[in-house]
């Protein structure tokens, strides 16, 4: 959620906070526990994990997938063949955007926490399902994908150590969405653990949702009424959340107890064949982590209050993408803040203004690295909404 909504939502700083302490403790105990198979893996080191989880989602634009899926369809409509997704994005902001000495672009990362940032480690392709829905590199940053990827660069597969983040990522969510949303009243946990049909009511939504949307469903609808059944141990949710003492520390002590759980249920594996993984997770645990999904897409994300937010959302991320590409083409580069401007005037000098491509990236580049705040107050000033005083500060 955004961090301005009010209440104490998990945001995405502090979830990335999670999945960093939840991936370096992960990483601990599988180097702990299975030692030597960390070794035949390639090796398992924790700060590398811990440094992949604090840089996965800094390629997220302002109001998140909303906006990703905008920007994807904007930048294909002006002819960008990659289009726009958060995960390249975020590779390029690590190899390319980010500043740290003027000398080289980016970062200056260990090949190993590069890869290990790669959950998609592969290029966009449109022949291939999986390989157009996420994706890890835009092709401008080829070089230092490859160079990441090292002798795996002709490999799909994700190194354990992604996996291990990729995971830590799946279950801050998972359980931090359920504790934030239940506490608001949106998830009605006390319902659904004391009553079969607002389970069968919300199963019932929540596939119809994944068949509308031709998504993948591993599991049937009786192994999630299974996992419910098995969640009551650890969600001692008998009524509605009120905020009292009580309420409190029932709540974190599920939240633990949860990330406790499917931390021991993680383990690593040497892979029998090239399509399995090098980290797995045991079946319960993955199944209620499942469900605990589905339960933010039925009574969240589904929410018509979520969708009227989201369209108002992406009308913001419309304009604004016209209006600067506009004024690019013109070169009333004024309007760009000025590191901005400073790398479309040097597509000036190397006489690469022309391509259209490189102009629409940096747009991109911008939208995607304000925050929410930043864009809505941008937007309202250059429409004329709110024009501010000539002392507002713009994106620096």
């Amino acid at each position: 959620m955004p961090a301005g909504e009010g209440e104490p939502f998990h945001n995405r700083l502090t979830h990335t906070l999670e999945v960093a302490q939840i991936g370096r403790r992960l990483a601990e105990k599988l180097v702990r526990e299975q030692g030597d198979i960390a070794t035949v893996l390639g090796g398992v080191d924790p700060d590398v994990v811990e440094a992949a989880a604090l840089a996965h989602d800094l390629g997220h634009p302002p109001f998140g997938h909303t906006a990703e899926r905008e920007l994807d369809r904007l930048m294909k409509e002006a002819e960008v063949g990659e289009g726009f997704e958060g995960n390249p994005q975020s590779f390029r902001v690590l190899t390319k955007l980010a500043t740290r000495n003027q000398e080289f672009p980016g970062l200056n990362l260990t090949r190993a926490t590069l890869n290990a940032v790669l959950k998609y480690p592969w290029y966009r392709r449109y022949d291939s399902p999986q390989h157009n829905r996420k994706w890890g590199a835009y092709l401008s940053e080829q070089e230092e994908f490859e160079w990441a990827r090292g002798v795996w660069h002709e490999d799909d597969r994700k190194s354990a150590e992604a996996e291990i983040m990729d995971f830590a990522d799946d279950i801050a969510y998972a359980v931090h969405d359920v504790e934030d949303f239940f506490r608001t009243g949106l998830i009605p946990l006390d319902r659904l653990l004391s009553q079969d049909t607002e389970i069968d009511k919300f199963l019932d939504g929540a596939f119809a949702n994944l068949e509308l949307n031709q998504q993948d469903i591993p599991y049937d609808k009786i192994d999630c009424k299974e996992a419910f059944e098995r969640l009551t141990a650890w969600l001692p949710i008998t009524e509605p959340y009120e905020g009292t003492t009580h309420h409190r520390a029932r709540l974190r002590s599920m939240t633990a107890g949860l990330i406790g759980r499917y931390i021991g249920a993680i383990h690593l594996q040497v892979p029998r064949v090239a399509s399995e993984m090098r980290v797995r997770i045991e079946d319960e645990a993955s199944i209620e982590i499942f469900v605990f999904k589905q339960l933010t897409w039925h009574y969240v994300i589904n929410n018509t209050a979520l969708a009227t937010q989201q369209y108002g959302q992406r009308h913001i991320i419309r304009e604004l993408f016209q209006i600067f590409n506009d004024a690019a083409v013109t070169r009333r580069l004024d309007i760009f803040p000025r590191s901005y401007r400073e790398r479309l005037e040097l597509l000036i000098q190397d006489d690469r203004y022309d391509v259209q491509e490189e102009r629409v990236r940096i747009i991109a580049d911008l939208l995607s690295g304000m925050t929410e705040q930043q864009v809505v107050a941008i937007h309202q000033r250059l429409t004329g909404v709110s024009l501010g005083t000539v002392m507002d500060s713009i994106v620096r």
